[in-house]
């Protein structure tokens, strides 16, 4: 049958249904012995049913198994060269489902592929004198169908700057510390949803991870993937992925069962055609490469919003008048954001998508801390302003529903206090950073009496008597 064909997958083929089909054509060949022994005249009876079962033996692994090799690596061929095979489809669903019965939309072409997989594992557990030839032809098209999703990927990432980042060492080991890594599965297929880090440890990493990505600056919009759809496709092909990596996962065990139970009889068979890589191997590699995907887009996403939010530098808080809304780089991230998880939402699990969008709060919250540093003069009108843009952001994020707004809003709250701290007069800032030494750095206090408030004075030895206070 043609697997991807229009409308398929409102089932999945189960590993049983495998089985009867492969017992369905092993059993003629088992009936087919037994008619010949009968029809043989007598001088020849002696070979008996074990001599013919030899000989039929023969014609399944030098006739039989070559050609249903080819026809199924022809199959294989079209499942991962279709054009729609990898064209994400929601099927008019607005939110993920977990399960094929209620219309998880994997990529047909993965879809097809693990149809394939447990067709062929079911004829190995039907026939285990054969089951290790069998597994090897799982094996080769599983690896080529890896190789395919690879370029696939390749074709959505090459030359962005997220992709390079997740292969930098430093990068990368933040990553796997930070606290969000727990929404990802590992290698066997296992979630943590818990973290294991402390607060502080958890805001430690967060801000160093987030310092990286800062130092960056400028970010280029070409070296962002600024095509949606490639983001849509990384989603889904990550959920596809792990589809398919749990799908060989689970038959891997199956036909190892298979095997392990007849015992010794095959042995001599199988260990002269050992497979040199097991299935769960496999497993692991689509794994890898689903969390991979994921990991782009988390980093994606970050750097969006230190490209939107590098516009506070060049931007004068000096206005005569309130103004009504954000700026307009915050317009357009707050836009973005929710059209990215819009598109998102059928093909990703609510875990995921607080993976993918996670991130952005943070460098966000301390992108906006830092731009004080660099602006010469802000005045009243100006705080106001910057507080309405980490409003219109913390709206925009609370919509996500997988996103925690309370962190949302204690990250944001932060900016705010911060900026709003500028309003105050020099003796009550000092004051503050008294009551208040470890809320926020020494550079950041400092950036705070550096910058020009109209109608505020500054002592001369106030920075003296900030270094003062945090050195206590």
């Amino acid at each position: 049958p043609n697997v991807l064909q229009e409308g398929y997958g409102s089932a999945a083929v189960l590993p049983e249904e495998g089985i009867y089909l492969a017992a369905s054509v092993y059993r003629p060949v088992l009936q087919f012995t037994d008619k010949v022994a009968s029809m043989l005249p007598t001088k020849y009876s002696q070979l008996g049913n074990d001599g013919l079962l030899a000989f039929v033996e023969n014609f399944v692994k030098d006739h039989f198994l070559p050609t249903m090799f080819v026809d199924y690596r022809k199959s294989v061929q079209q499942a991962i060269s279709s054009p729609a095979a990898f064209r994400p489809r929601a099927h008019m669903v607005t939110t993920y489902t977990p399960s094929i019965e209620k219309g998880r939309p994997v990529l047909q072409g993965l879809l097809a592929i693990d149809y394939l997989t447990k067709e062929v594992l079911g004829w190995a557990q039907a026939m285990p004198k054969f089951a290790s030839d069998l597994v090897k032809y799982v094996q080769t098209f599983l690896e080529r169908t890896y190789e395919r999703c690879r370029t696939s990927y390749m074709e959505a990432v090459l030359e962005k700057q997220s992709y390079m980042l997740i292969g930098r060492h430093d990068i990368e080991k933040l990553m796997k510390v930070d606290s969000s890594s727990a929404c990802l599965p590992n290698l066997l297929g296992q979630f943590n949803m818990e973290s294991n880090s402390s607060d502080a440890e958890t805001i430690e990493v967060e801000l160093e991870l987030n310092e990286l990505l800062l130092n960056l600056r400028p970010i280029k919009q070409e070296n962002l993937i600024h095509d949606d759809n490639k983001l849509i496709l990384l989603a889904s092909l990550s959920d596809s992925l792990e589809y398919v990596a749990d799908s060989i996962e689970r038959l891997g065990q199956t036909t190892q069962r298979a095997s392990n139970h007849v015992g010794g009889k095959y042995h001599h068979s199988r260990s002269d055609s050992a497979p040199t890589r097991s299935l769960v191997s496999f497993a692991q590699d689509y794994r890898k490469l689903a969390v991979d995907c994921l990991k782009v887009l988390r980093i994606e996403m970050q750097l969006e919003t230190i490209f939107h939010m590098q516009e506070m530098i060049n931007t004068e808080y000096l206005d005569d008048q309130d103004a009504e809304e954000p700026d307009d780089f915050i317009i357009s991230l707050t836009a973005q954001i929710t059209r990215r998880d819009e598109a998102m939402a059928p093909f990703i699990s609510n875990a995921k998508r607080n993976y993918i969008f996670g991130g952005i709060c943070g460098v966000a919250a301390n992108a906006s801390i830092k731009a004080l540093a660099d602006m010469k003069s802000i005045n009243l009108f100006g705080v106001q302003q910057i507080c309405r843009n980490s409003i219109a952001l913390e709206q925009a994020l609370a919509a996500i529903p997988s996103i925690d707004s309370e962190a949302v809003q204690q990250r944001l709250d932060r900016v705010r206090t911060y900026y709003e701290l500028l309003n105050m007069p020099s003796e009550a800032l000092l004051a503050f950073i008294t009551e208040h030494m470890h809320l926020f750095t020494a550079a950041e206090y400092a950036n705070l009496l550096n910058v020009q408030v109209p109608g505020r004075e500054i002592p001369p030895d106030a920075q003296d008597r900030v270094s003062e206070i945090l050195s206590l």
